[in-house]
């Protein structure tokens, strides 16, 4: 019986664990909550948790060499370190994180190793490669060309769960979730590169109407242009990435960093209020009648939506915050969570959508949409657990039986990774419906 080792039981590693014990490997859950693990484990005979912190070298080198394969559902600085150490002892690796420059550094090494070490195995990035790789082929097979590419991903809870201000709630990585707010973008737009800082990232997203969702605002995702090559799109004269949000949470963080409310810069926070760390990173003199002061600041009316927004966060409060040298990021992310919470029979919900348009050998242009709606509750699995987690499970699956023989470093752009991961995620009822053939006017504006 083939072994799979897990690292990490945090938010969304359930449906993996669930999925891979279902598929008869034996499973191996190494943790720093053993509470966690174990619940997720269960009485299940090929289960098995591992108390393990990440500094304990030792410890996860035997338990590597002890595996046949490993998934790091660790945060991200640790996959090169995990990497090391499956190439030391030929094992194949797993992650659902961005490839950054010193893993592919090791595509030779692996190789040689006669192993793979598959990234972006998630939902975005994940999902959206395949199902967005599936559709570029086939434009490609049919002597076609992507002229134009939007893709658009969005974790987000179910419009009957989105009931506060901002109308978002927390169901994977909340501090990962605010400081995406910090990045500054990089899109093609009709064949003009477009730079947008962090500061200007919230001031002009666009709407995009989602069956069964209704209008969801749209702002750019980090570096877009790098997907031209990614995907093997030179032709296209736009590539844009973004992320969907309900209406109201742009215009509010953008107002929050127009304050300086996420910033990760520290300062001695000692002895303040909510209220005065706002008159701190503003430069008012004066916490006294503070959301007209703020209203004044920022030259907007003092009955916005965005102050009305940051009021219900707690952030005009004259409440001691109880913090020594701290940031605004750690502050207000803190708030967040703490008010943001998915409830315990709440859904969450993804939405991703790719618009393509395509252009052929004989002159037909055609807009071509592909769209995902997946809905879970923390009652069972989050839709974010299941569609992060269940892609990285399959893809572990498929290299242990055979049927990913690629080696090296990889992301899953080739069909012999998105053909049949995608095809085992309809049978989870985790599928992206594509629509062909459609007018131009169904492009994006």
């Amino acid at each position: 019986m083939k072994k799979v080792l897990i690292l990490g039981a945090g938010l969304v590693a359930n449906p993996m664990v669930q999925y891979l014990l279902g598929k008869n490997f034996k499973v191996s859950v190494a943790s720093n909550t053993p509470d966690r693990a174990e619940a997720m484990v269960g009485n299940h005979p090929a289960g098995h948790t591992i108390f393990w912190e990440a500094d304990d070298k030792e410890t996860f080198d035997t338990l590597v060499a002890g595996h046949d394969l490993t998934v790091s559902l660790l945060p991200y600085r640790f996959h090169v370190m995990v990497a090391q150490h499956c190439l030391k002892h030929k094992k194949n690796l797993v992650t659902t994180s961005y490839v950054k420059p010193e893993m592919m550094a090791m595509d030779e090494e692996a190789k040689e190793a006669g192993i793979i070490l598959l990234n972006e195995m998630g939902l975005d990035p994940g999902i959206d490669h395949m199902s967005a790789m599936r559709i570029i082929d086939r434009i490609h097979a049919n002597e076609g060309a992507v002229l134009e590419f939007y893709s658009i991903c969005g974790a987000l809870p179910a419009p009957e769960a989105a009931g506060n201000p901002f109308r978002y709630k927390f169901s994977w990585s909340p501090k990962g979730v605010v400081m995406a707010g910090n990045n500054d973008a990089h899109y093609l737009r009709h064949g003009q590169e477009i730079s947008i800082p962090t500061k200007d990232l919230f001031k002009n997203p666009f709407e995009v109407d989602f069956p069964e969702v209704g209008k969801l605002d749209v702002y750019p995702n980090r570096d877009s242009l790098a997907y031209q090559t990614i995907y093997g799109i030179s032709e296209a004269r736009t590539v844009f990435r973004g992320t969907f949000r309900y209406k109201g949470w742009c215009e509010t963080l953008d107002v929050m960093k127009q304050m300086n409310l996420i910033s990760g810069d520290h300062f001695d926070m000692k002895g303040m209020t909510y209220a005065d760390m706002v008159t701190h990173q503003t430069g008012m003199k004066s916490s006294s009648g503070i959301r007209q002061q703020v209203a004044a600041y920022l030259d907007i009316p003092v009955t916005s939506y965005a102050l009305d927004a940051i009021e219900w966060l707690g952030l005009f409060k004259a409440e001691p915050m109880g913090r020594g040298i701290d940031s605004t990021f750690e502050v207000t992310s803190d708030l967040m969570i703490s008010r943001m919470g998915l409830g315990p029979d709440e859904r969450d919900m993804v939405a991703l959508q790719h618009t393509f348009l395509a252009g052929y050998s004989n002159g037909k242009k055609e807009v071509i949409r592909s769209r995902m709606l997946d809905f879970g509750s923390r009652a069972t699995d989050t839709s974010i657990a299941r569609t992060v987690s269940l892609p990285a499970a399959i893809g572990a699956e498929m290299i242990l039986l055979g049927k990913i023989t690629a080696k090296g470093v990889h992301i899953p752009v080739i069909p012999e990774i998105y053909n049949p991961v995608l095809d085992q995620l309809e049978h989870l009822n985790i599928r992206m419906v594509e629509e062909y053939g459609l007018p131009l006017n169904e492009n994006i504006e």
